[in-house]
């Protein structure tokens, strides 16, 4: 196993910053140019700090926080923004799955 979470990137709507984790360097400039923005969108919209992280497993997932006390973070509208993600982005993210099962956890996926 590579770790028990692994950040692929993340975006705060507070520092105004992304940060692409370095490890996934590898992945075509489009496929990060698209996350960058799907990260970045997302804060802008909803506010908070957004990651997506692999579990042990290989699974991606979206972690969502705030702030306490932050009276401009849509907590409905973020549950509703990463149930959009998930269907619209698809494939996206099960490739992402895909190549972080095979590259990083050395799986046989038996293509």
């Amino acid at each position: 196993m590579y770790q028990d979470k692994i950040v692929l990137c993340a975006c705060s709507a507070y520092k105004k910053k992304y940060y692409f984790n370095e490890d996934f360097k590898n992945l075509p400039e489009p496929i990060q140019q698209e996350l960058k923005i799907m990260c970045v969108l997302f804060t802008e919209d909803v506010g908070g700090v957004l990651a997506l992280e692999f579990d042990e497993d290989g699974n991606l997932y979206f972690r969502v926080e705030a702030e306490d006390g932050d009276g401009l973070f849509d907590e409905i509208g973020s549950a509703l923004k990463i149930k959009e993600l998930k269907k619209t982005k698809a494939e996206l993210l099960n490739s992402l799955e895909l190549y972080y099962k095979i590259f990083f956890l050395n799986e046989d996926i038996g293509l």
